[in-house]
C-alpha cells in the first residue's frame, strides 16, 4: 500500500467526527516555525511547551539532550506528543546542540536563540521572513555558550517588572504566540505541503488505533 492507500484503510478504524477532526487540523499545521530545547529538565516545562506547540498547531520540536533527559511529563501535556513531531539528539559524547543546529540549517531554518543578548531585538520585531528556530535554554542557566554564539540571531520578550526572566514554557508559549498570530496573518507560505499532510494523517491514524501496524500487515 502506498501513503494515500494506508490512510484509506486505517480510516475505516476510527470514527468519521474523529477523521474530520483530523483533516481539520492538519490544514492548520505548519513546520514555518520550529521550537527548540536545549537541556530542560523539569518535566513539566517539556511537557507545557509541548501543549502550545500542539495548541498554536506548531508541528516540530527538537529536544537537545547534552546533559538532561527529555522526560516530559505527560499529565501536563495532555497527550500533545502524540500529535506532534519530536526529534531528539541525545547521542554521547558530542555537542548535540550543534548537530541540532546543523540539521536544522540543512532543512531552511535561520537559528533564533532567545536572549538579552546586545545585538537581540524583541520579539515583536522579528522578522518572519524565513522560516525559523527558536531556540531555548534550560532553567536558570538558560541556553550554553555554543548555542548563544552559534545563533543566527537573538530575540528578547520585553520584560517591565523586577524579575528577571519569565518561565521558560511562558516564555515559549509567549513567543509562539506572538510569531503564530503574525505568521497567519502574513502571506508566507507556512502551510504544509500535501506530502506532510499525509505523512502526518497517517501517523496520527496509527496512534490512535490499537496494532494499527498489524492491522495494515493484515490488509496488505
Amino acid at each position: 500500500m502506498d501513503i494515500q492507500q494506508q490512510i484509506e484503510y486505517l480510516k475505516s478504524f476510527v470514527t468519521e467526527k474523529r477523521w474530520d477532526r483530523f483533516y481539520s487540523i492538519v490544514q492548520q499545521r505548519t513546520r514555518y516555525i520550529t521550537i527548540v530545547l536545549e537541556d530542560v529538565f523539569q518535566g513539566h516545562n517539556s511537557a507545557a511547551v509541548l501543549r502550545s506547540c500542539d495548541c498554536f498547531g506548531i508541528q516540530d520540536v527538537h529536544f537537545i539532550e547534552n546533559r538532561n533527559e527529555f522526560k516530559p511529563n505527560e499529565e501536563v501535556s495532555m497527550g500533545a506528543s502524540q500529535w506532534l513531531s519530536i526529534y531528539r539528539y541525545k547521542e554521547k559524547d558530542i555537542n548535540n546542540t550543534e548537530i541540532c543546529y546543523q540539521t536544522l540549517r540543512q532543512k531552511g531554518y535561520r537559528i533564533v536563540a532567545t536572549s538579552p543578548h546586545a545585538q537581540s531585538v524583541s520579539i515583536q520585531e522579528l522578522s518572519i521572513d524565513k522560516p525559523l528556530a527558536l531556540v531555548f535554554g534550560a532553567e536558570k542557566e538558560g541556553l550554553s555558550e555554543y548555542a548563544l554564539n552559534n545563533a543566527d540571531e537573538w530575540v528578547y520578550i520585553p520584560m517591565y517588572g523586577f524579575t528577571e526572566s519569565f518561565n521558560i514554557s511562558v516564555s515559549a508559549a509567549l513567543c509562539m504566540y506572538e510569531l503564530n498570530r503574525r505568521l497567519r496573518n502574513s502571506n508566507f507560505p507556512y502551510q504544509l505541503s500535501e506530502q506532510e499532510k499525509q505523512e502526518i494523517l497517517l501517523q496520527w491514524l496509527k496512534n490512535s488505533i490499537k496494532d494499527a501496524d498489524k492491522i495494515l500487515a493484515r490488509g496488505m
